[in-house]
């Protein structure tokens, strides 16, 4: 069996973390998961797919919203659809209790390959403040582009109402932010439409690169682009997104890369841990709707918001829907052949883009309520041994009650066994092998929120 390697210890807050400690099994991740959050509960039922499908008209009626059309025009282009999003987030900040400011991030584009002209590029962005000292640093941040094309990316003057594309994935941040701007959270919470994507990824771009230079602690970013319908020229699958996720890390330096090559972690990196997050909490509070992971960064000759942040070095995710219609994407608006062609309205599913928010919803609350991920966690290799030794930082948090060990095969795509080891940060894993297994470590709070995993490296 195993025993605690540190004598630093702390009785468990709940009960039933004691009970587990007590009976010293080996526990099934799938029974040690967080107990259910009746608020985040009361959260995902509050998401409301008439509101979306609002939203989403809303902003298909600008006519386009390309990133060179008007930023002036009060009825069509991408200002008017910018002006619409500010005065949708600033209202919605009004119910937080002033936890909730709402900024344009404005900044000059140079000319590029997709922008022939020096142009302004403006994010709308709302943060919602954590409310724990400990925490408020701490930044999870959801975002959707609210800028739009047709078949020529350079023409800024044709009809490019972008319902899927990305209509959809605004709205889940703006319906997001308006289900939780009235509660709090120990973390911070960020709802953004980002403006350049099909340019370039300007504007989630400039948000990175800023939020890296000002030290934003952001510990995962979600984008959500082309989540407005189950169907697909190859399928429908009402039930289901896609999360895609790298393993290797984007900014992975040379002597990370030589550490993960030499003990396996290729599945590890800390987007991955990010995507299991999300789909152990969507199955816990969105059990009839699969937030499937699917192991790339992105689909191929594709790439989203997401991936300006991987390479600034934080965990990112994409949410997009299983199948897609390229007849409704970067499509000029045409009958051809008997075939409509165009992102119209009439090819997105209200009830289909209120699930994608529920599980977007789910996992930022769960989040922005559990400790952080456990700090420079590390499995000990000074010794040869049949045994597993492991050790991390102690959590800053007020409310940590403890943490929980957790090991899988290494075939294996998701935690399958976890152990609630007390108020440590060491523990030895007795008769498990680190050769044989994949360990990671969590920390777990009062209430039972559970952080995502830290994946341990190598050390004396």
């Amino acid at each position: 069996m195993a025993h605690q390697s540190s004598s630093r210890a702390r009785k468990l807050a709940l009960p039933f973390l004691a009970a587990v400690l007590l009976a010293g099994v080996l526990t099934p991740a799938a029974e040690a998961v967080a107990p259910r959050d009746r608020e985040i509960e009361k959260m995902v039922q509050q998401v409301d797919a008439r509101n979306l499908g609002r939203i989403i008209a809303k902003l298909a009626s600008f006519g386009t919203r390309h990133t060179l059309s008007s930023q002036d025009d009060p009825v069509r282009g991408i200002g008017a659809a910018r002006d619409w999003i500010y005065d949708e987030f600033s209202r919605i900040a009004a119910t937080s209790g002033g936890r909730m400011t709402v900024e344009k991030q404005s900044f000059v584009q140079p000319v590029s390959p997709r922008v022939p002209v020096p142009t302004v590029i403006t994010n709308v962005v709302a943060t919602l403040r954590g409310t724990q000292d400990a925490s408020a640093g701490r930044t999870y941040v959801v975002s959707g582009h609210y800028d739009s094309r047709c078949t020529d990316v350079m023409n800024a003057a044709c009809d490019a109402p972008g319902s899927d594309d990305d209509a959809s994935g605004v709205a889940v941040s703006i319906e997001a932010a308006r289900v939780m701007a009235t509660r709090a959270f120990d973390a911070t919470v960020v709802f953004m439409a980002v403006a350049g994507e099909e340019q370039g990824l300007y504007g989630s771009a400039y948000y990175a690169q800023q939020a890296k230079q000002n030290n934003v602690d952001i510990q995962g970013m979600f984008t959500n682009d082309i989540v407005g319908s189950a169907d697909g020229e190859n399928g429908r699958d009402p039930k289901a997104v896609r999360v895609f996720s790298e393993g290797v890390p984007t900014s992975e330096t040379p002597a990370q890369a030589a550490v993960r090559q030499s003990v396996g972690g290729e599945n590890d990196g800390v987007s991955r841990q990010l995507a299991r997050f999300v789909n152990e909490t969507a199955r816990q509070y969105v059990p009839s709707f699969d937030a499937r992971m699917y192991y790339r960064r992105d689909r191929y000759l594709r790439g989203g918001d997401q991936i300006p942040f991987l390479q600034q070095g934080y965990a990112a995710v994409r949410f997009t829907e299983v199948h897609e219609d390229y007849r409704h994407q970067h499509q000029d608006v045409r009958v051809e052949n008997g075939v409509q062609y165009g992102d119209l309205l009439d090819y997105v599913e209200n009830d289909y883009v209120a699930r994608v928010t529920q599980v977007n919803l789910a996992a930022l609350a769960a989040l922005a309520r559990a400790p952080r991920s456990p700090g420079r966690a590390a499995i000990v290799t000074s010794r040869l041994t049949n045994d597993t030794d492991l050790r991390w930082d102690a959590n800053p948090e007020p409310d940590v009650a403890g943490y929980e060990v957790l090991w899988r095969d290494t075939t294996e795509p998701s935690w399958t066994h976890s152990r609630l080891v007390g108020d440590v940060t060491s523990y030895t894993v007795a008769g498990l092998s680190k050769d044989n297994f994949q360990f990671g470590v969590r920390a777990v709070d009062r209430q039972g929120h559970r952080s995502p995993v830290s994946y341990p490296t190598p050390a004396s």
